[in-house]
C-alpha cells in the first residue's frame, strides 16, 4: 500500500514539473539591449510604438515610446535599448489605441495587433554567434583612386573612429533582398582606421555593425562612394586621391525656376599644397554643354538658367601637378510663368558679403511668381543693425532698397515678396558693414522681373487717415478712383497709393478701409477683388 502511494506521488510530482515546464515557455523574456522587436500593423492604426520597461530599471522612453520603423508592407521594428521585460504596442494617441501589457518574447519575434500573438518573423536578420575581427592590414600607402574589392555594385567607407572591434556592412533594399543574411559581410581595412565593402550590386539601405546586435548603426541610406562615420555619424565625400575633392554644392539644388540665381561652389585640395583650378560646367537634356566658367582659381561662380528643364552640372578639378578630377550633380529648372506663389530669385549683394560704413547700400530683388489678381508683386525690407535697432516696414512695389549703416558690424536685412493674394515669401540676408572699401562685383545682377519704381525720400502716407469731418453722399465702399463704381481698378489704384506712386497720393479712409480694420492695406486691395469675382 505505501509502494503505491509512493508511486502515484511521483507521478503527481512530474506531472507538476512538466506543468512547470510549460508554463516557464510562455513568460516573456528579458530584452538585451540590441535586440529587435517586430510588429505586424494590421488593425487599422497608421503607426505604431513601441513602449518598454522593467520593475525597477525604467523605460525606453516616455509615454508612447518609441515609434517604430517600417520594414515592408506592414511590418515594423524597433531596435531595444534596454533590458526590458514588458512592451506595450500603441498608436501614440494617448491611451486612445493600445495593447495591454505583453510580455516581451525576445529577439526576432513579431506581434499581430489583430490576433494578439508573438510569432517568429522569418525575415528578420539572424545574429552572427561570434563576431570575426576584420582583418587588420598595414597602413595603406596613398591610392590615386578609392581601391575597389571583388563586387561591382555600391562601394562604402567607414572610418572607425568609435573604436569598433570590427567592421561589417549590411545592405538591403526593400522587396530586392540583402547583400548577405545578418550581420552582413565583413569590410576591408585599407588603413587609418579606414574601411572598405563594395556589394555585387547597389542597394539603397545599409547597417554598419561589429558583427552582431550589440554595436550598429540605425538604418542608413547608403551613400555610394562615400565614407561613413561612426562616432560622428555623417557621411562626407571620400577621396583618396592626389587632388581631392572636399565639396561641391549649387545653391539652391532645390525649387529652382527659370532666372534664378544658382550659385555653383566647389572645394579642392592637392595632398602637396598645389594650386588648384576650377571649371564649372553645364549639361541640358539634349546634351548640349556651355561652360559657365573655364579653369580659374575661382571656385563659386553664379549660373542663371533660362530654359526649364534637368541640367547635369559638372564640376571639374586640375592642379600645377597634371592631377585631375571631376564630380556631378543634377539641377532641375522649372517654369515660373504662370506660378501663383511668389519666390525669391536673388538677392544682390549676396548672403555673408561686405558693406561700408556711411556710404548707400542697395539690395536688388529679383523675383518671380505672384500670378493671379493684379499679377503685381509688393516687396517690404526689414534692416536690422548691430544693436537691434529695426527700420519701420512698408511694402512697396520697389524691388530695390537702399540703407546706410552707421556703424561696424552685422545688419541683418529681411526681405519680403508678397503677391497679389497676400501670399508672402520671405528670406533672410546679413551683410557685414566694414571701413574699407568694398570692391563691386563686376557681374551686375539682373533687372528684376517687375521694373522697380523709382525710390522716393518721402515717407510712406499713413495707414490711418484721419476721418473727415463730413459724410460725402453717395459714397461708394471702395471706389477710390472716384468714378463712381467699383472696379478692379480700384484694387490697382490702393495698391499704387501704398507703393507711392507719385499721381496715387490721396485715398479717403471712409472709403478705401473696404474691410473695416481702420487702415488701408493690401487687404483692402484683396477684398474688392474678392467682392468682384462674387
Amino acid at each position: 500500500m505505501v509502494r503505491k502511494q509512493h508511486k502515484v506521488l511521483s507521478l503527481i510530482l512530474c506531472l507538476i514539473l512538466a506543468v512547470s515546464a510549460v508554463c516557464a515557455g510562455t513568460v516573456g523574456a528579458f530584452a538585451a539591449s540590441g535586440d529587435t522587436v517586430y510588429c505586424k500593423l494590421n488593425n487599422g492604426w497608421t503607426k505604431v510604438y513601441a513602449y518598454m520597461w522593467g520593475d525597477g530599471i525604467g523605460n525606453n522612453h516616455a509615454w508612447p515610446g518609441v515609434e517604430m520603423t517600417k520594414v515592408e508592407g506592414d511590418v515594423y521594428s524597433y531596435n531595444v535599448t534596454g533590458e526590458f521585460d514588458k512592451i506595450i504596442f500603441t498608436n501614440g494617441n494617448n491611451g486612445a489605441g493600445q495593447t495591454g501589457t505583453i510580455n516581451y518574447a525576445g529577439n526576432g519575434k513579431i506581434y499581430d495587433l489583430k490576433a494578439g500573438t508573438w510569432s517568429t518573423y522569418v525575415d528578420a536578420p539572424t545574429s552572427a554567434t561570434t563576431a570575426t575581427t576584420a582583418t587588420t592590414a598595414t597602413t595603406a600607402t596613398t591610392a590615386t583612386q578609392a581601391p575597389t574589392s571583388s563586387g561591382d555594385g555600391v562601394t562604402v567607407y567607414l572610418k572607425n573612429e568609435a573604436g569598433w572591434s570590427a567592421a561589417y556592412c549590411y545592405m538591403w533594399t526593400d522587396g530586392a533582398g540583402n547583400n548577405h543574411a545578418w550581420p552582413g559581410e565583413a569590410m576591408t581595412s585599407i588603413g587609418d582606421d579606414v574601411y572598405m565593402y563594395t556589394a555585387s550590386k547597389n542597394y539603397k539601405n545599409c547597417i554598419f555593425n561589429i558583427g552582431s546586435d550589440k554595436t550598429k548603426t540605425g538604418d542608413l541610406t547608403t551613400m555610394d562612394g562615400q565614407i561613413y562615420n561612426n562616432k560622428t555619424g555623417e557621411w562626407s565625400v571620400y577621396d583618396l586621391s592626389d587632388l581631392q575633392v572636399k565639396s561641391y554644392t549649387a545653391d539652391p539644388a532645390t525649387g529652382v525656376y527659370i532666372d534664378t540665381d544658382v550659385t555653383l561652389s566647389a572645394e579642392a585640395q592637392n595632398r602637396n599644397g598645389a594650386a588648384v583650378s576650377y571649371k564649372f560646367s553645364v549639361t541640358n537634356e539634349n546634351g548640349g554643354t556651355s561652360v559657365v566658367s573655364d579653369y580659374s582659381s575661382t571656385n563659386s561662380v553664379v549660373w542663371t538658367p533660362q530654359t526649364a528643364g534637368t541640367y547635369t552640372i559638372t564640376f571639374d578639378f586640375k592642379d600645377t601637378e597634371g592631377n585631375e578630377n571631376s564630380r556631378t550633380t543634377t539641377v532641375k529648372v522649372e517654369d515660373d510663368s504662370a506660378l501663383v506663389k511668389p519666390i525669391i530669385k536673388s538677392v544682390f549683394p549676396t548672403n555673408n558679403n561686405l558693406i561700408k560704413v556711411n556710404t548707400p547700400a542697395t539690395v536688388s530683388v529679383k523675383a518671380g511668381g505672384g500670378k493671379t489678381g493684379t499679377n503685381l508683386l509688393f516687396y517690404k525690407y526689414i534692416v536690422t543693425d548691430p544693436n537691434g535697432v529695426k527700420n519701420i516696414p512698408y511694402y512697396t512695389l520697389n524691388s530695390t532698397y537702399s540703407f546706410t549703416p552707421t556703424m561696424l558690424g552685422v545688419y541683418t536685412v529681411n526681405v519680403y515678396v508678397q503677391g497679389s493674394d497676400n501670399t508672402t515669401i520671405n528670406k533672410t540676408y546679413k551683410y557685414t558693414a566694414t571701413n574699407s572699401d568694398v570692391t563691386v562685383p563686376t557681374t551686375a545682377p539682373v533687372p528684376a522681373t517687375t521694373a522697380p519704381v523709382p525710390a522716393t525720400t518721402a515717407p510712406v502716407p499713413a495707414t490711418t487717415a484721419p476721418v473727415p469731418t463730413t459724410t460725402a453722399p453717395h459714397v461708394v465702399l471702395g471706389d477710390v478712383d472716384g468714378d463712381g463704381a467699383l472696379t478692379v481698378k480700384d484694387a490697382t489704384y490702393i495698391q499704387k497709393y501704398l507703393a507711392e506712386y507719385p499721381d496715387f497720393s490721396q485715398i479717403s479712409l471712409e472709403v478705401g478701409d473696404v474691410d473695416g480694420d481702420g487702415r488701408i492695406s493690401i487687404k483692402d486691395a484683396t477684398t474688392i477683388q474678392s467682392k468682384l469675382t462674387k
